[in-house]
């Protein structure tokens, strides 16, 4: 492994069925003033709101809620919410839904006591907090982005159509614990749990997808793209298959909780691509990903050629015998796109309402990262989401 880290991972999981029982305990070791953020209402169908609101009156926790939160929370929402706790005075802001529910939630708790405008500071000019930061908790009901145990937050400004990520340095931000219940996933539509299977891999790509070293956290990270291409077949098959959920649901945590990317520079340029779908189109984000991945891989894939052999052979069990390095990384590359029309992903942003008259205007608000194997120039952006058309 090459260069120095630090690893800090202060949250703490309580994982599998009936896990709730769980909340009342670590409720008890904050303040009475609850807010509770959840998305579009569907916890009220299922039960799950009941469950957990059940929990917060034995506790006697005064509670103010947050509700709607959409799959791309709006910096107008956040506006809305920081209103919201400021008034309440937030002890603890309570996240129950997917990873969209918990980002909100964080970038709640760094915006209540900001007396700066929370885009600019945060996610314009990517700075930490220097004020109070709100305590999160979160209680899952969606697998993919590994919200639920990292700093991470994405906020989308409809207004300049941008959607931007920022992982806060800071511990505090990071859920103080969460309730992972594989069985809150069940009824969970089937885009949107195939959506979450692809954030789930792709999280793990861009972290793979950089460096040549023989590094512990590539090993890892081949381990967990191998439970995620099993248990998502399972679960696209059954998706009340309780192993097949709950390998899921782990899986997203480890993917994104920073422990694969000790050691490593890291990529991120697929979520760059694919945020600035979501940003111009408001598509679901695991669908955006799954929609650039393929045009970008094979585009950067002379440049990080001995990794992406390594993925066909290790990932996809590709026999290279009789093949080139090329030959072999492609047909893995091919293994991976046929795992994602089974599943039933979207394969071209054509489908996500994208024309080709729009993407001048896509390339203007994608970012440029740099730790993949290529940085990619703007004509080059501009070629890679023609290829995704």
């Amino acid at each position: 492994m090459l260069g120095n880290f630090t690893y800090c991972n202060p949250t703490k999981l309580y994982f599998g069925e009936g896990a709730i029982k769980n909340l009342g305990g670590e409720l008890a070791k904050y303040g009475k003033n609850v807010v509770l953020v959840y998305g579009g209402g569907s916890i009220k169908k299922n039960g799950i709101y009941d469950a957990v609101t059940a929990v917060l009156k034995e506790r006697g926790k005064d509670v103010a809620e947050i509700a709607g939160v959409m799959p791309n929370p709006t910096l107008a929402k956040l506006y809305e919410g920081m209103e919201i706790a400021r008034a309440h005075g937030a002890d603890l802001i309570l996240a129950v839904g997917g990873g969209s529910v918990c980002d909100y939630a964080k970038a709640l708790a760094v915006s209540v006591h900001c007396e700066e405008d929370p885009w600019q500071k945060y996610y314009v000019r990517f700075e930490e907090p220097s004020c109070k930061i709100v305590p999160v908790a979160c209680v899952l009901t969606m697998v993919g982005t590994g919200s639920e145990m990292n700093a991470g937050s994405v906020i989308t400004n409809r207004e300049t159509k941008q959607k931007i990520g920022h992982v806060f340095a800071s511990e505090e931000v990071m859920p103080r614990f969460s309730v992972l219940d594989p069985t809150y996933t069940f009824t969970l539509p089937h885009y949107q749990m195939v959506a979450g299977i692809y954030d789930i891999f792709n999280h793990i790509c861009e972290q793979y997808f950089s460096g040549e070293d023989d590094n512990t956290s590539d090993y890892i990270a081949e381990g967990l793209m191998r439970s995620v291409i099993r248990s998502g077949i399972d679960a696209n098959k059954d998706p009340r298959d309780y192993e097949a959920r709950s390998n899921l649901m782990w899986t997203a945590t480890w993917a994104l909780n920073t422990l694969i990317a000790c050691g490593k520079a890291t990529d991120w340029m697929v979520h760059m691509l694919g945020q600035a779908v979501g940003g111009v189109t408001d598509a679901t984000h695991g669908m955006t990903l799954a929609a650039v991945s393929l045009a970008y891989y094979r585009h950067i894939l002379p440049y990080g050629l001995k990794k992406f052999v390594r993925f066909a052979v290790n990932v996809w069990g590709v026999d290279p015998a009789g093949r080139t390095d090329e030959e072999t990384a492609r047909e893995g590359l091919a293994a991976m796109e046929r795992w994602m029309k089974e599943l039933g992903l979207v394969m071209n942003i054509s489908e996500l309402g994208v024309k080709e008259s729009m993407l001048e205007e896509l390339a203007d608000v994608t970012l440029v990262m740099n730790g993949g194997y290529k940085a990619l120039g703007r004509e080059e952006i501009v070629e890679i989401f023609r290829e995704s058309l």
